[in-house]
């Protein structure tokens, strides 16, 4: 009898069991790094750099199948470049209720959705690309305001007179880094250039993968434009960072009404620059991966190169190049043809009018962090060449 009843018992256990499996599920709630665009969750498709990992395999898996081994080495190249892009940022803020912090809140700084358009010694203004508030950060990275553009300068300048914070004033050195980078990662140059060059680092923040070129070019203008005080402006870029600097600078020129760019604006030194173009960034057009993490900017370095080009100029100041590179006909990726830094060939780094020249054994995403990059980049700052004059005539450094 007894073992009819739980007999009886596990029976009707499967049929509630499979009754509950047949009924609707409700829906899955949806995260909360996805809630912020409006948009729904897809697992696999990149949302405020949040994937699915388990998808993301499947996904890589079916990259690999299809793609030939020369572009799966140049998406790996990127991919190791860009390791120190966070998958989680800072969700945006409602401006529904903006205003000024009673305690001043820590943020991350700002990874892939702030631009930076205001500095004020170190203290920076954001506008978030997602939704278009502002918000106030110190030197600290931490938030003392929030809202409009109007309502975080009105805050600085509320600080300004608590604090009595003097006025700028010098020469300052505008540093922006690469696609899939963060700020983060000048800050060793940016540190040597403040502490053995004397110079007011501006080190910026900008959504690499977010927006195209010229959004960025447009924040950089207004970046440039209210340094005042500031009586000399060198620029320094890494990568991308250099293609922004040149959109930036075509902007700002127009020969039939005379207009130039800032007359502060000194000297150049790009790193690494793909001011031809990116082998690497074409190849990869295709592939899906690359073109999500990318965005347009990735387009726009490959398959769009002939478009953007024609919008970039070539710098008037005194500029220099450093390319990456191992000094022989190979690189450090076989893949690619020639010399390279494992991502942008040296011929790709060539731009007519330079001032000066150099190559030096470092990869690409390591490049800004390379003891000889920093020294001969503040000796370009400092004097217009990067090797000491007794060697300029001699071979070129590597």
């Amino acid at each position: 009898m007894l073992s009819f009843q739980i007999a009886a018992k596990k029976m009707c256990f499967r049929q509630d069991r499979k009754a509950n499996c047949n009924r609707a599920k409700p829906p899955l709630p949806v995260p909360a790094t996805d809630r912020y665009i409006s948009r729904p969750f897809t697992p696999g498709v990149v949302r405020c750099e949040t994937f699915s990992y388990s998808r993301f395999g499947r996904t890589m898996n079916r990259s690999i199948r299809q793609k030939n081994i020369g572009q799966l080495a140049a998406l790996l190249g990127f991919a190791f470049g860009a390791v120190v892009v966070p998958l989680h940022a800072e969700p945006p803020v409602s401006t529904a209720s903006a205003g000024s912090e009673l305690f001043p809140m820590p943020t991350l700084g700002g990874k892939q959705f702030w631009a930076d358009e205001f500095f004020f010694h170190q203290w920076r203004i954001q506008r978030n690309v997602v939704t278009g508030h502002c918000r106030l950060l110190d030197e600290n990275n931490l938030r003392h305001a929030w809202g409009t553009y109007a309502q975080c300068r009105a805050k600085l300048d509320q600080i300004k007179r608590q604090r009595k914070l003097p006025p700028m004033c010098g020469k300052a050195v505008v540093v922006l880094h690469g696609l899939f980078r963060t700020r983060s990662s000048m800050n060793k140059l940016c540190k040597h250039l403040g502490q053995q060059g004397g110079y007011t680092v501006f080190n910026v923040g900008y959504p690499s993968t977010r927006r195209a070129v010229a959004g960025h070019a447009a924040a950089l203008a207004q970046i440039v434009d209210n340094l005042d005080g500031i009586s000399r402006i060198d620029f320094v870029g890494h990568s991308m960072g250099n293609i922004v600097i040149r959109h930036y600078l075509a902007d700002q020129t127009d020969k039939s009404t005379g207009r130039r760019p800032d007359r502060r604006i000194h000297r150049l030194v790009m790193l690494g620059p793909p001011n031809q173009g990116s082998v690497a960034a074409m190849a990869l057009s295709k592939n899906g991966l690359f073109t999500t993490l990318a965005g347009t900017p990735g387009k726009q370095l490959g398959q769009e190169w002939s478009n953007l080009k024609g919008k970039l100029a070539t710098p008037q100041m005194e500029f220099g190049i450093i390319a990456g590179g191992r000094q022989d006909d190979t690189g450090f990726n076989p893949l690619l043809p020639g010399d390279d830094d494992g991502i942008v060939t040296v011929a790709n780094t060539h731009l007519e009018g330079a001032a000066d020249f150099v190559v030096v054994r470092v990869l690409h995403f390591s490049m800004m962090d390379d003891p000889k990059v920093i020294e001969y980049v503040l000796r370009f700052l400092e004097e217009g060449h990067f090797q000491p004059l007794a060697a300029s005539h001699g071979p070129r450094e590597k």
